[in-house]
């Protein structure tokens, strides 16, 4: 298991992914997937969190945050060759207080981050896809009426942002292009799709183009959250 350093530490506390024990657990990943739990105290949960004015608003606020996690897995991916690999019920969440704001963070030990050799690159990159996102989506939408647009949607806005950072770093641009271009290929999609939906999102164009650009076909709701607004990628700012 690879030790992380500091500057990866900071890198993921940025993106509210932290590798502390965490004070509480008020659910783990594990307990995402769990019907009982879709059908019963999740939704009101994030409503109890965020005051949200609907189900949908509070459940579209968890995936944006999930999002950053999904974000880092690339991000680690292509600038360390690492991903986080532990077991779901490993992945905690807790509330926590942002600018006067309650939202949820992450926690992660920092034992289970692995290395990715580039034999498995491509798959590991599919597993991510399909387990860390296909099966999240499908989960979420078991919980309220929720687009499965809007939670793609939450996580390409945040996985734009750390493509368009690795491509601006000559060191590791390379890497992130080849990187991007497999996530563009419909190959690592085939799990669960017959095209790429990272590139139906962002229709090929570079990362850097699109970012605080209302590039999406779905609003993520967070103007129906007390103290958030519209997001800089919302179609609501073309009108």
């Amino acid at each position: 298991m690879p030790t992380l350093t500091m500057d990866q530490v900071l890198m993921l506390d940025s993106y509210n992914v932290y590798t502390t024990i965490p004070k509480r657990s008020l659910f783990t990943l594990e307990r995402v997937h769990k019907e009982f739990f879709q059908e019963g105290e999740f939704a009101d949960l994030m409503l109890g969190i965020t005051n949200a004015a609907s189900k949908t608003a509070a459940i579209s606020h968890f995936s944006k945050r999930y999002g950053q996690f999904i974000a880092m897995q690339f991000y680690m991916l292509t600038a360390y060759d690492e991903i986080w690999d532990g077991h779901e019920r490993d992945l905690q969440f807790d509330a926590t207080k942002e600018n006067g704001l309650y939202t949820v963070c992450m926690f992660a030990n920092p034992n289970d981050w692995r290395y990715v050799n580039d034999s498995e690159r491509e798959y590991v990159m599919s597993t991510i896809l399909y387990k860390q996102c296909y099966q999240i989506v499908q989960d979420l939408r078991n919980t309220t009426s929720i687009s499965p647009r809007v939670i793609w949607d939450n996580f390409f806005v945040h996985i734009v942002g750390v493509y368009a950072k690795l491509l601006d770093d000559p060191l590791l641009a390379d890497r992130a292009m080849d990187d991007l271009e497999m996530l563009e290929s419909k190959e690592v999609w085939a799990r669960f799709s017959e095209k790429s939906l990272f590139y139906e999102y962002t229709k090929g164009l570079a990362p850097s183009s699109l970012v605080n650009q209302p590039i999406r076909k779905s609003c993520c709701l967070s103007k129906d959250i007390p103290g958030l607004g519209a997001c800089g990628y919302c179609p609501l700012e073309q009108e």
